[in-house]
């Protein structure tokens, strides 16, 4: 099994940047793709961006481009997400997790691991 545990969440002005972590512990991971999810209340878990096993693709959503990175470091079995020009629409609880590899990489329901969570509140 893999266990993962997301970090790197808190508060932060609209314009700032954030970057979260999840490692994972239990067994490697390196051929499982490694998704990021966020989740507000009241919302359903949407997801933000996704990176292959060899770390050589992403997909990222739409809201996410050309802002967010996500990355990957199969031997410390690390996957970060690096977000920049946050704004108040990104306050939610971010997940990682992780699944086998799939071309439906944006579903929730292909990940069979998660993490807890971590908190991003971006302020106005």
């Amino acid at each position: 099994q893999v266990q993962l545990v997301e970090s790197g969440g808190g508060l932060v002005q609209a314009g700032g940047s954030l970057r979260l972590s999840c490692a994972a512990s239990g067994r490697t991971f390196s051929h499982y793709i490694m998704g990021w999810f966020r989740q507000a209340p009241g919302k359903e878990r949407e997801f933000v961006a996704v990176i292959g096993s060899s770390g050589g693709t992403k997909y990222y959503a739409d809201s996410a481009k050309g802002r967010f990175t996500i990355s990957r470091d199969s031997a410390a079995n690390t996957v970060d997400l690096q977000m920049n020009s946050l704004t108040p629409e990104d306050t939610a609880v971010y997940y990682c997790a992780a699944g086998s590899p799939t071309l439906l990489l944006a579903r929730a329901d292909r990940y069979d691991y998660w993490g807890q969570g971590t908190q991003v509140t971006v302020s106005s």
